[in-house]
């Protein structure tokens, strides 16, 4: 592997986030707060590391596959690690555990927080704890639309011809411009809905961080009650549809601004997250109704909290630990599926989902009729053994994944049903669960170990688990 082009290429990412860290310089210059100096000193600290590294590598030459792993993984550890300077240096979080879950979470667009005073934070901080995300997100989109399908791995590669995304020997300028590309999408949309929420009445900051949030699924919010906070159903539904749409593949948005609305109906895999997100919406409403709650108001939180959580974005308006069993359990199971692929959404993705279930219908009838030959259609598209057999792994590695840190925690004192919950929504991307993780809590809580295992699975959940683990096998390694 060439280390030099690597950590060249981390070298600029750095240098991206360290700019990205004077915005909120400038927010606390604003306030006057008193953050100002130490979001600047990690900026400071930042650049030159990203210097040094763009510096002392300069023969540099294209990346290929191999490079491509190295760069993804350890560029998104290498920034939760820059974040976590800013809560640090500025005192916010004083503890280096914590302050890279922060960071990590924020990146990762997961929404885990070990905050138990979000309102008592300066400015400065509070913005670039949302900006983390809204940086993430469109990484995460870039990712998963131009660099996963030149790996191999990730939703996308079953939608290629969907997304102008790059050649296949390596990685080439063409990314660059589909970068550019979604980069406006992604600008527009956030730039919507701070409009929308400034409209209703929200401040402009408070507006910019929830966008920030909303758009990268993240769910950060400048309040301890999250957008409960608000007691608003204008800010509800404008939070709900942005969300949604985060969700969604954000190359559809790409043709719809192009005037090819038809782009959305026209894919299966959206047909089938919108029904699935309907569905959800409506029978926990049956249940609200039961509750006593009036129609509208069920409606409203039933439809919030599940494209909140179905999204993996993780922002509350009502605390579902104390609906009925059932709901809960349908929102573990959006919790497991998350967005579209090509979203800022994490989990399984609803293509994979799709594709285990045609799969699982396959074999029952092979039972039936062992001898007929049976193809996994997506709309027109027939689908390779390697993809199906791609997503079946990836299924494996997520259970797998999942017992592991399930167990872990468990060993270190967690309850049983925050461990299960707690990993769910950390390697789906979702932050808030069940148990002493839910909507109301944090992670404040958890043993030293746990957060840094939980961190682990953000990361790895976040950048759709093969991109992280194929660099501990030995295979990768060898020359």
């Amino acid at each position: 592997m060439n280390y030099r082009a690597t950590l060249r290429t981390i070298g600029f990412i750095l240098v991206f986030v360290a700019a990205s860290m004077l915005l909120s310089v400038g927010v606390a210059l604003i306030y006057g707060d008193g953050d100002a100096l130490g979001i600047f000193a990690a900026a400071a600290v930042t650049t030159l590391t990203g210097l040094a590294f763009i510096w002392f590598n300069r023969k540099h030459r294209d990346l290929d596959i191999r490079e491509g792993f190295a760069v993804v993984t350890f560029g998104w550890l290498s920034i939760s690690l820059a974040g976590m300077l800013p809560f640090l240096f500025t005192g916010a979080i004083p503890s280096i555990t914590n302050a890279f879950f922060e960071s990590a979470s924020g990146f990762t667009t997961t929404g885990a927080s070990i905050l138990t005073e979000i309102e008592g934070l300066p400015h400065g901080v509070l913005f670039w704890r949302s900006f983390t995300h809204w940086i993430g997100g469109m990484g995460i989109i870039v990712f998963s639309i131009a660099i996963l399908p030149f790996l191999g791995v990730g939703g996308m590669q079953m939608f290629k011809a969907e997304s102008p995304g790059p050649t296949a020997d390596k990685l080439t300028p063409r990314i660059r411009g589909t970068a550019e590309i979604l980069w406006v999408v992604y600008v527009i949309l956030t730039a919507a809905e701070i409009g929308l929420l400034m409209l209703g009445g929200m401040d402009w900051f408070d507006s910019a961080c929830h966008a920030f949030g909303t758009m990268a699924t993240g769910g950060f919010s400048t309040k301890n009650a999250s957008i409960g906070h608000y007691q608003s159903a204008y800010f509800d539904w404008v939070i709900t549809l942005f969300m949604f749409i985060a969700g969604v593949n954000f190359s559809l948005h790409y043709y719809a601004m192009r005037g090819q609305i038809k782009r959305y109906w026209q894919s299966v895999e959206f047909r089938f997250f919108l029904g699935v997100m309907v569905i959800a919406s409506l029978i926990i409403t049956g249940f609200r109704l039961l509750d006593g709650l009036p129609f509208t108001l069920a409606l409203r939180e039933a439809a919030f909290q599940t494209v909140s959580i179905g999204t993996t974005t993780g922002y509350a308006t009502a605390d579902f630990e104390l609906w009925h069993y059932f709901p809960q359990i349908l929102l573990v199971a959006l919790m497991l599926m998350g967005g579209m692929a090509g979203s800022t959404g994490g989990g399984m993705k609803a293509v994979r989902v799709m594709i285990l279930f045609k799969q699982a219908r396959i074999e029952l009838h092979r039972l039936i009729h062992p001898n007929t030959i049976y193809k996994i259609r997506m709309g027109r598209k027939v689908l390779s053994a390697n993809i199906v057999q791609n997503v079946l792994a990836f299924f494996l590695l997520y259970a797998l994944l999942f017992a592991t840190g399930t167990f872990a925690l468990a060993l270190l004192g967690v309850d049983h049903m925050t461990s299960m919950i707690g990993t769910i929504a950390c390697l789906s991307n979702i932050g808030p669960g069940l148990g002493e993780v839910g909507p109301a809590e944090n992670y404040a809580h958890m043993p030293v170990l746990a957060k840094w295992i939980l961190s682990f699975l953000m990361i790895a959940g976040r950048l759709e688990l093969y991109t992280v683990l194929v660099l501990l096998t030995k295979t990768y390694w060898e020359r």
